[in-house]
């Protein structure tokens, strides 16, 4: 799967799944774009796929402001050119119970989660319409497509998410630019390194597989929806879940 000559922008790139696919598009022969507000996160990682002989760059972005969302994208397409291929990864959590969700704690979560994926994908259709050829990847969540007690915001902005890419197929698959989501079960990521030890076992009892996913998992899953191989697939939710959820 080689995505040679591809530019690729990732947002919430400093850490978790974010990292892991710039990673690995870095090393299927993506340039990669990383976008997060961790400047210095930003930095460690474009030293470390520099170092792998990979091609990076930094912008630091607050992904529900939208001139940031603007302006970090116009000065990638400045860099190198072009963008091919948008993950729409930034996400947070502000968890509770739905009757007690303070109104700020919802918004947080809907601007960052979902209005965020809108602003970009934008942004970045103009250069994908030019050439021909694009590919949008927006990492949703088991949460989005089963619910979650606690997480009425998340699991709302994960499935308008899943709504939002096939929306986006629809309207730019004729131009050759495919758009689809991945949907990440339990992962191991700084987000859930909070939880217990006990949380975390009963959730692998969930799990067919028997164990909690990896941020590399999530991240082949993108790279494969990033390249040609995946030409023919659009308006798709890819689970990534070890079989948590099925159907």
């Amino acid at each position: 799967m080689s995505l040679s000559g591809r530019i690729a922008f990732v947002t919430g790139a400093s850490q978790g799944i974010g990292r892991a696919c710039a990673v690995k598009l870095a090393a299927a022969g993506a340039a990669v774009a990383i976008a997060a507000r961790n400047q210095e996160k930003l930095n460690e990682l474009v030293n470390e796929i520099a170092a792998s002989g990979g091609k990076a760059a930094a912008f630091a972005l607050d992904v529900t402001d939208e001139e940031q969302v603007k302006s970090a994208i116009k000065a990638a397409v400045a860099q190198f050119g072009k963008i091919d291929i948008l993950v729409n990864n930034a996400g947070i959590t502000r968890d509770q119970l739905v009757m007690r969700m303070k109104r700020a704690d919802w918004d947080a979560v809907l601007q960052t989660n979902l209005t965020s994926a809108y602003l970009c994908v934008q942004q970045v259709t103009s250069s994908m319409l030019k050439q021909r050829w694009g590919r949008i990847i927006s990492i949703t969540s088991v949460f989005g497509q089963m619910g979650q007690a606690g997480q009425a915001n998340y699991s709302a902005s994960k499935a308008g998410l899943i709504g939002l890419t096939m929306a986006i197929a629809r309207e730019l698959g004729s131009r050759n630019i495919t758009c689809n989501a991945v949907a990440p079960g339990f992962i191991e990521t700084p987000m859930t390194d909070v939880l217990g030890d006990e949380f975390k076992q009963n959730a692998a009892k969930r799990i067919p597989l028997g164990r909690v996913g990896s941020p590399a998992d999530v991240a082949s899953a993108v790279a494969f929806l990033a390249s040609d191989e995946a030409s023919y697939i659009t308006g798709h939710v890819l689970n990534v879940n070890g079989g948590m959820l099925m159907g």
